[in-house]
């Protein structure tokens, strides 16, 4: 009975430290990646790096993946910082020609600490900077609008935060000549900054017509791109 016990609480904290050393969750997409590696890169891969919004995307449309050569490398709670951390190993070696960048939802839901609107803009920066470096071009996207987080109600000024930080994404994009796909225009409520209740199951994530909203923006640009 004690060894038993013993074992369960080695085994958790075990489960524990690994967590604690893998912040960032690099090893996610781990066999993934490996797997990728075997396949002879034609040139025309594209990664989509996000949080839950591109994770469940696979889930919910992953025809629109398979048919148009999309990667999807979302990882559920991920704020900016945590997409930096993981940004060579999930989207530099995989050697892409164009990267989605879609971040900043967490950070505001302060999934990892207090909000703050330069460094969430700076990790953004850091992860464009990156993909330049190496030749990979570039597509912005605006946060999708809420009107809070359920995880956390204490967030209250949501809208504001996100209105503010898709303005600085859309004019950084403008000055650096980055595409940039304003979802947020295009499935948010005006009176209250809110997801349109048809788009949206929780006030945060997308619905399946939520994914097609995004779809009919996002491809167009991609296609172009390759």
């Amino acid at each position: 009975m004690h060894r038993h016990i013993f074992l369960f609480t080695f085994c958790m904290l075990t489960m524990f430290s690994i967590d604690a050393q893998d912040w960032a969750n690099t090893s996610r997409y781990a066999h993934q990646n490996d797997s990728l590696a075997q396949i002879p890169n034609t040139g025309h891969r594209v990664v989509l790096m996000g949080n839950s919004i591109t994770d469940d995307w696979v889930d919910f449309h992953p025809q629109f993946f398979t048919e148009n050569q999309l990667i999807g490398r979302g990882v559920s709670g991920q704020t900016s910082s945590q997409m930096v951390a993981r940004f060579r190993l999930d989207v530099l070696n995989l050697r892409p020609s164009v990267v989605v960048i879609n971040a900043g939802t967490n950070d505001i839901a302060e999934n990892t600490g207090p909000y703050n609107e330069e460094l969430t803009m700076s990790n953004i920066v850091s992860m464009v900077e990156l993909a330049r470096l190496h030749r990979i071009q570039v597509v912005l996207t605006s946060v999708l609008p809420s009107d809070g987080f359920v995880w956390n109600t204490s967030i209250t000024d949501a809208p504001a935060k996100i209105a503010s930080l898709n303005e600085r994404i859309s004019r950084y994009a403008q000055d650096h000549a980055i595409p940039y796909v304003d979802y947020y225009k295009q499935m948010v409520v005006p009176a209250t900054g809110a997801l349109i209740a048809e788009f949206t199951y929780d006030g945060v994530h997308p619905t399946g017509a939520g994914y097609e909203v995004m779809e009919a923006l996002l491809l167009p640009v991609v296609t172009q791109l390759r």
